[in-house]
């Protein structure tokens, strides 16, 4: 699949309770921005992952190359911009960004979510209709 404009913005706003003792967004934050991000474009899409965990249908992040190359601060609005980079048979590659209200990126990530049956823990094919969801929106 070749390269995908932006997909998906999502928009945070920097709480006190998202940042160290200097106000500066603590680190492990931004993940969990880039994990709403990519939960809500999920959503989005129509696609409700407890409704799969039901069936056994369960995803998990099994890469994840980050990148800080700037600070984010306390009451700063930034934005989670997610790219879906690359499809396969069990994977999704994404790639994220975060940028402030000035469109400096900050925070950088490339996210490899597997798909797998949540009682074994072993790989299992995307299922055709999410995959068709993630098609059609890239």
């Amino acid at each position: 699949m070749k390269r995908n404009p932006i997909l998906f913005t999502f928009p945070v706003k920097v709480y006190y309770e998202d940042t160290d003792a200097g106000g500066i967004v603590y680190h492990a934050n931004y993940l969990k921005f880039c994990e709403r991000a990519r939960t809500e474009l999920l959503l989005a899409l129509g696609i409700e992952q407890d409704r799969y965990l039901k069936q056994n249908i369960g995803f998990v992040v099994t890469k994840m190359a980050i990148e800080f190359k700037a600070t984010a601060k306390l009451h700063e609005s930034l934005s989670v911009y997610t790219e879906i980079k690359r499809l396969k048979k069990v994977s999704i590659e994404f790639e994220q960004t975060i940028k402030n209200q000035h469109q400096t990126t900050v925070f950088s990530a490339n996210v490899t979510v597997a798909c797998i049956n949540p009682e074994s823990g072993k790989p299992q094919a995307i299922p055709p209709e999410i995959l068709g969801e993630l098609k059609g929106a890239s």
